[in-house]
């Protein structure tokens, strides 16, 4: 029977009775009647149909065809024609249908949702990894606003290092409220404005654009325009009311909190995104109906691998971001963070050590994702780890050069014959490594940030039309395709069979998260609030 189910099994949905017209079902409407072989129904749409029979509008069967797995157990149990054939028969159905189907079912219910589970995991990661690893701004001052109709628009004025200057609140289609913006803009010399895309984004983008356009007859100066951004703010309200937050800033509201982690996410994604719990994020798939433990695990893991890819700068380094470094936990990375700030910035990556409980193990662990910019020795800023010191400096002996120059003379670093350093201790790969990393010292692995506007003729889902062609950001990734902001305040789908022309079997073939993309407008459904796109443009 098991047997039968691997291969035979359908899924079959029916919606219940009287929940045809319920207004939550309708989000459902698609699994009122599904009916499909279990073992090639897709991940998201199992734990959609799921989902849906938790809520109480379908009810899910799994079983292979009933006359067929009868047939088959009769071949076991009905060996002859005699007075007891009948009510072996009758037993056998009997125990088909309460006990061993039942039974089944539940088993391949559970596996197929570990499954559609591991793939919804996988997905999620993709998407976080892609997320950490956003393009960031740098060091600039910006100024943020956390958008809002009737309380306002939070307005948050950062330094190039993200502490907090000052703070107001704006109103939208309000004149002194433009004059405050360009006020702030002058006083401090903006160099960049991050606007969250949430309620009221666009009225507040417009007001902004009529500010930088109109301060040229303002008696303020204005060195240069600033650059001007919008900004997901998923999960800026659950940092904002976090413990993380209320030790940050235990004088400011959750508000200021809010614009506040807006703005230096367009400085540095990562390190702002690290605050948050992964899960509040929003860029995966049904991740709260997945198994929360694997997904919790698989997470971290990502956010560790990104930390340590890109590296972090000792000496400006939080303690949330230092945590995720190989080796280090909360209480080393708290100890990091203490003595910095009693003895200034680390001169070098030897004085790490000097941090308490900071053994031998723990920094030859941690050391190559540890940064310090300003180092006598310029390999501390890079990913190169302390143990290679020793050959990249018997290569610049055999050059007759320094280190430094080894690193910005790209002829010195040609002359090199990597077999020459190749022992029982180091491999051509290491060295390939060290080569690379010397090619770029310090640089960051993310692209530069991109400005980026919506089409300023579209605010809501009624100015959309069929056939429009308009720029979007990505938003999400699904295996079924890719989620795209039009700045209409609903997210529009490009279906995997309208993201390219040709066959793919994956979304992030095509598109990345945070991606800006030109897409098509192919169908508008107002009533459930679905826009369909295409980016076959």
């Amino acid at each position: 029977m098991r047997r039968e189910f691997t291969y035979s099994a359908i899924l079959t949905t029916k919606v219940v009775k009287g929940k045809e017209q319920d207004e939550e079902a309708q989000k459902y409407r698609d699994y009122f009647a599904v009916k499909e072989p279990l073992k090639r129904i897709s991940s998201h749409r199992l734990l959609a149909i799921r989902r849906a029979e938790t809520e109480g509008f379908i009810r899910v069967d799994i079983s292979p065809d009933s006359e067929k797995a009868l047939d088959k157990l009769a071949r076991l149990f009905l060996k002859t024609n005699s007075d007891t054939t009948y009510q072996v028969e009758l037993a056998m159905e009997d125990s088909y249908k309460r006990l061993l189907k039942p039974s089944i079912e539940t088993e391949f219910a559970a596996m197929s949702k570990e499954r559609a589970d591991e793939e919804a995991i996988r997905v999620f990661a993709q998407n976080l990894r892609q997320l950490l690893l956003e393009s960031p701004l740098g060091q600039k001052r910006v100024l943020a606003l956390d958008p809002g109709f009737r309380t306002g628009c939070k307005t948050v004025v950062l330094s190039a290092q993200g502490d907090l200057l000052h703070h107001t609140v704006v109103f939208v289609n309000n004149i002194a409220s433009t004059k405050t913006l360009q006020q702030l803009i002058a006083q401090y010399q903006i160099e960049a404005i991050a606007i969250g895309n949430g309620t009221a984004s666009r009225e507040c983008e417009q007001m902004v654009k009529v500010a930088l356009d109109t301060i040229v007859s303002t008696p303020y100066t204005l060195h240069h325009t600033p650059q001007l951004f919008v900004v997901s703010e998923s999960g800026a309200s659950v940092y904002s009311a976090s413990k993380i937050a209320r030790e940050e800033f235990p004088d400011e509201d959750v508000t200021v909190r809010g614009a506040m982690s807006i703005g230096r996410r367009l400085m540095d994604p990562l390190a702002e995104l690290v605050k948050i719990d992964p899960k509040s994020i929003g860029v995966g798939q049904y991740q709260h109906d997945v198994n929360q433990t694997r997904l919790g695990e698989s997470l971290q893991q990502t956010v560790e691998s990104v930390v340590n890819h890109v590296g972090v700068d000792v000496n400006t380094a939080s303690k949330h971001i230092l945590t995720y470094v190989s080796g280090l936990g909360p209480a080393l990375a708290q100890n990091i963070v203490n003595y910095r700030s009693e003895n200034g910035a680390f001169p070098n990556r030897k004085a790490l050590m000097k941090v308490p409980k900071m053994g031998a193990k723990t920094y030859e662990q941690a050391a190559g994702f540890l940064r310090v910019t300003n180092s006598d020795n310029p390999l501390d800023n890079s990913a190169v780890h302390p143990e290679s010191y020793g050959i990249v400096e018997k290569m610049a002996k055999d050059l007759k050069c320094s280190v430094g120059e080894l690193m910005s003379n790209a002829s010195l670093r040609e002359k090199i014959d990597l077999q020459r350093y190749v022992n029982d201790k180091v491999g051509m790969p290491t060295l390939q490594d060290i080569m690379r990393e010397l090619e770029k010292p310090s640089r960051d692995p993310r692209e530069q940030k991109e400005e980026w506007h919506f089409d300023e003729h579209v605010h809501t889902i009624d100015d959309l039309q069929v056939g429009m062609v308009l720029p979007g950001i990505v938003t999400n990734i699904a295996n079924f395709g890719a989620f795209v902001d039009l700045g209409v305040h609903k997210d529009g789908l490009v279906h995997i069979s309208e993201m390219a022309n040709r066959r793919i079997s994956n979304p992030s073939e095509v598109v990345s998260l945070h991606q800006h993309v030109m897409v098509k407008v192919i169908d508008i459904d107002k009533s459930r609030g679905r826009i369909q796109l295409s980016l076959k443009v």
